[in-house]
């Protein structure tokens, strides 16, 4: 649910005046509604039937037939990765991370996941009138620093001022571009049954450590966004082999959300084995706690890959001697059976679908 509750401080459930559920929405309501509502923004189905329905018809072109993280175009001889990312996460600064950070990584992380390494990028400012402006510095800074720490340079850039009220604070686009080195083809349609499904390190660190501060969380032990560029991670992969078949971050939907792309793009089923999927102690203790799915919850600093089998033992020892892959590990394989939908075998011994995730467990976390 959003935050748009009453708080209560006395009484049996807390007290004070009843909640007002008439105010209550939900990031994920019925598919037939008419309006936008906080699932389009979630990254999962409601998503994705925006971008089919409305964007992709509107728009046209085949480069946009290809649903992935950034466009692969071919300019003047060269090979080209081309990403745009808006970021409105709340609050701005949180733990392991700020808006600023985001805005950087997130579409940095995007090229890399096409083999490019970001060159340039460019950045527009929203904001909303009467935000402190020590508050635009330190995002600015903060956003300056991560692009010095990704090796990309901001080129060019938009500020836009909104009345009080029609915003909240600091929204942030960035775009960027890169050179995909030559023999690297990194897409969806390239996976096959047998290909080994690697994921860089623990998931749901970031989801859950925005939703510790949004909400006042306390789980004994502070978590922090796993917030990072993964340009480095991704070099080090393509110079074990440029013949990984597709990288995905997993950022909006989690892991989930990924996966189940992959599979529909691919034309494959993904079987993963549930207790190999790294889930952090703190992370798996609040998920339990607030009835949420680890799978789901958003990361701003992993990648999954798909490895062709021959590879992947060495590309996992490329991974675990990178800082931001030292956690990698395998939890799955692509297969011929139930194409386009992921399985996870549990710890029981039972299987169940992971399925695409209709909106977002917490929005507004990018």
């Amino acid at each position: 649910m959003s935050d748009t509750t009453t708080t209560s401080t006395s009484g049996p459930l807390g007290g004070g005046s009843a909640p007002d559920m008439l105010a209550w929405t939900c990031p994920a309501p019925l598919r037939d509604q008419a309006r936008v509502v906080m699932g389009h923004g979630g990254g999962g189905a409601l998503s994705a039937e925006l971008v089919e329905q409305i964007f992709v018809p509107a728009f046209g072109g085949p480069a946009l037939s290809v649903t992935t993280d950034a466009a692969t175009l071919e300019l003047g001889g060269a090979r080209l990765a081309f990403s745009t990312d808006s970021f409105v996460v709340r609050p701005l600064f949180f733990p392991g991370g700020s808006i600023g950070d985001l805005a950087v990584n997130g579409t940095v992380n995007d090229l890399a996941m096409s083999g490019a390494r970001a060159a340039y990028l460019s950045c527009g400012f929203i904001l909303e009138e009467g935000v402190e402006t020590e508050v635009v510095a330190r995002v600015a800074d903060a956003l300056g620093a991560a692009a010095r720490t990704a090796g990309v340079q901001v080129v060019t850039g938009d500020t836009k001022v909104v009345e009080a009220g029609h915003g909240d604070g600091v929204y942030i686009n960035t775009s960027g571009i890169g050179v995909i080195p030559d023999g690297v083809d990194l897409r969806p349609q390239r996976v096959v049954p047998g290909d080994v499904v690697i994921v860089s390190g623990p998931v749901g660190v970031h989801g859950v450590a925005i939703m510790s501060v949004r909400e006042g969380l306390e789980f004994g032990v502070e978590i922090e966004s796993d917030c990072a560029p993964l340009g480095g991670l991704v070099e080090a992969m393509l110079a074990v082999t440029p013949d990984l078949h597709v990288l995905r971050d997993p950022t909006r939907g989690g892991l989930a959300a990924s996966l189940n792309e992959i599979a529909v793009a691919s034309g494959t089923g993904v079987a993963l084995q549930e207790r190999a999927v790294p889930v952090p102690d703190p992370v798996a203790n609040a998920c339990a706690i607030l009835g949420l799915d680890p799978m789901y919850v958003a990361n701003e600093g992993k990648l999954v890959a798909f490895v062709p089998r021959e590879r992947a033992e060495s590309v996992l020892e490329a991974m675990r001697a990178h800082p931001l892959g030292a956690g990698a590990t395998v939890i799955g394989e692509a297969v011929a059976e139930h194409p386009g939908m992921v399985v996870a075998r549990t710890g029981l011994g039972g299987t169940r679908v992971v399925d695409m995730p209709l909106g977002e467990q917490l929005p507004r976390i990018c």
